[in-house]
């Protein structure tokens, strides 16, 4: 009896293995002719357009043929068109040539100039005396020539001035100042200014925006100039008002004044 049980239970056993693994087989199976019927496809549609692009080329090779039988049909009309027009070109130039050579046969000759008479000539030969006295020049006086010399005068006098002035500010320029007696000015800047060439304090009255710039990118100063005043300073000095220059900038000269 016991045997018997086991025998069927390994039978029932066996059977659902067996159930187990053929339906996974089945599984799989199914899956491959599904793929097997995808690849199908995609080679039929491959084929469609294989059969498309090779009706396409056959196309293009009978249009280009086609071209060619055209182009191969006017050469020779082009070529007859590019012989032609040389040979008009010359018929042109001969006819150009011709033509001078035509005009001068056809032409009338020229006819004489008549002479003239003798009553012509009496009438001219004092008009040609008239004409002959009117151009020629009259004296020229020596009233006439002293005005000419006035302009050159007038012009000379500005450049003697002009080289008056240039020598007077030169000499000014020349002579060296104290420019320590403008407050912000010690020996440090005295130094630096002298080392850039100012000496004077007209050199520094005549300073413009763009000179006050220049100095004090070179001096490192921002805006000290202005703020200390240099220009009305050096102006009061230049112009040897000592006592508006005490009165406007009484710390001036001292010790601490830079």
């Amino acid at each position: 009896m016991g045997t018997f049980f086991y025998m069927l239970l390994a039978f029932l056993v066996g059977v659902l293995v067996g159930w187990f693994i053929w339906g996974r087989l089945r599984g799989e199976l199914d899956s491959l002719r599904g793929d097997l019927d995808r690849t199908r496809s995609e080679r039929d549609r491959l084929r469609a357009d294989s059969d498309r692009l090779t009706g396409e080329l056959d196309a293009c090779g009978r249009a280009r043929a086609d071209l060619e039988r055209r182009l191969g049909e006017q050469a020779p009309t082009a070529k007859a068109a590019t012989a032609k027009a040389p040979a008009a070109k010359t018929g042109a130039t001969k006819a150009a040539m011709q033509a001078p050579s035509t005009l001068m046969s056809t032409s009338a000759p020229a006819k004489p100039a008549p002479k003239k008479s003798a009553t012509a000539k009496a009438a001219t030969a004092p008009r040609a005396s008239a004409a002959k006295t009117a151009t020629q020049k009259p004296p020229v006086s020596k009233a006439s020539a002293a005005p000419r010399t006035a302009p050159a005068a007038s012009k000379a006098a500005p450049i003697a001035k002009k080289a008056a002035t240039g020598k007077a500010t030169a000499t000014a320029a020349g002579k060296a100042n104290d420019l320590r007696r403008l407050i912000g000015i010690g020996p440090t800047n005295e130094r630096l200014l002298k080392g850039l060439g100012v000496t004077t304090y007209a050199q520094i009255a005549a300073w413009t925006p763009d000179d006050v710039k220049r100095i004090e990118a070179t001096l490192n100063f921002d805006g000290r100039i202005e703020r200390e005043r240099w220009i009305e300073q050096a102006k009061l000095l230049a112009a040897g008002d000592e006592k508006e220059f005490a009165r406007r900038f009484p710390t001036a000269g001292e010790a601490s004044n830079t």
